[in-house]
């Protein structure tokens, strides 16, 4: 694994934001967390762990967020959920960096929010009829393949979902570039029109009743999961940075390595808890809360220490802006986590 991301390093390192992907591609770092490319690359913690260095090496968590958006997607939807002849249509295709896979799911004005979702998924002789919008697709305008949840039914008033493969040239599709977020270059995001798109219905990917609480919602913890390692490599990052700008002081040191010693505690708790994903330990919720406060007073110290210096570099101030930015994504979500936390502890003494 170490070896592939140096690979990736030494022919991308002057070029990262011309060609994010193509060195990738080179390197073999999408066979990462995928099926095929041996044991060590089959998991969670492959995706995690190159997620982390590539945040580290770059300070970008757009980059190392979007090639972790790839990977996760294809190794949960399709290679979890897809059957015999979807994964071998598609996953030797991703892992070449042949085929980028975007995951589809909120709509404008609805979020990801499962009663305010509108997209329709009709059956239509030998396969179905997609009719509506997507918004905040990551990886949007280079993605080749979006996996798209859509309505198939509703019953007694709770709309039931469908996932469904839509490659990128299928007949009614439109695919829109969004503003660009400039903190989070080189990811991309885009909005997605589907104007009665047909579809067979091999497309359809799993056979459950409803493809919401079966993939939907895991996904987003496994997502918040595995991000928790671009935190950790941003912090090693913003802490290398603060290093390299401050004066050598007894002072600098003391706070420098106390900053040091906070950042290992994210990393170690980073990794106990997207080992979890991949069966290895328990599953603690508390884990992935914990990492998030902690590494969000870890960059108010950073803030503070650079404070002291003469103003941030492009670079780091586009990490600090990033940081934020992905902090304030699925707070909601988070939130009731927290509350749920929260009103379990001391529960069984109340009884």
């Amino acid at each position: 694994m170490s070896a592939r991301i140096d690979h990736w390093w030494s022919i991308a390192k002057h070029g990262v934001l011309a060609d994010p992907f193509g060195p990738m591609a080179t390197a073999g770092l999408f066979q990462i967390g995928l099926p095929g490319g041996g044991a060590a690359l089959d998991t969670y913690g492959a995706i995690a762990f190159a997620e982390e260095a590539i945040a580290a090496k770059t300070g970008l968590l757009g980059l190392a967020s979007a090639f972790a958006a790839r990977q996760m997607t294809a190794r949960f939807f399709i290679a979890g959920f897809a059957d015999a002849g979807q994964r071998a249509a598609w996953l030797p295709r991703i892992a070449a960096g042949e085929v980028c896979t975007a995951i589809s799911i909120s709509e404008p004005g609805a979020g990801a929010h499962p009663k305010h979702l509108q997209t329709t998924a009709e059956p239509d002789g030998t396969g179905f009829v997609i009719r509506g919008r997507k918004a905040w697709v990551t990886n949007g305008p280079v993605a080749d393949l979006f996996l798209v949840l859509a309505v198939m039914a509703i019953e007694d008033g709770r709309k039931r979902y469908g996932l469904f493969m839509v490659p990128k040239d299928t007949a009614g599709l439109v695919t829109k570039p969004m503003k660009a977020l400039d903190a989070l270059a080189p990811a991309t995001h885009g909005e997605l029109e589907f104007d009665g798109c047909k579809v067979p219905a091999s497309a359809q990917i799993g056979g459950m009743a409803d493809a919401y609480p079966a993939m939907a919602l895991p996904f987003r913890d496994v997502e918040d999961t595995v991000g928790t390692a671009n935190v950790s490599g941003l912090l090693s990052w913003l802490l290398e940075k603060a290093a390299v700008q401050l004066g050598r002081s007894e002072d600098n040191a003391l706070r420098l390595g106390r900053i040091a010693g906070l950042v290992s505690l994210v990393q170690a708790a980073s990794r106990l808890a997207v080992a979890a994903l991949d069966g290895e330990g328990q599953d603690v919720p508390a884990r992935v809360i914990g990492v998030r406060l902690l590494a969000r007073d870890i960059v108010g110290e950073i803030r503070e220490l650079l404070g002291q210096g003469p103003p941030a570099d492009a670079a780091t101030a586009r990490a600090l802006a990033a940081f934020d930015m992905l902090a304030s994504v699925a707070r909601e979500p988070r939130k009731v986590r927290q509350l749920r936390l929260g009103n379990s502890i001391g529960s069984e003494n109340q009884q």
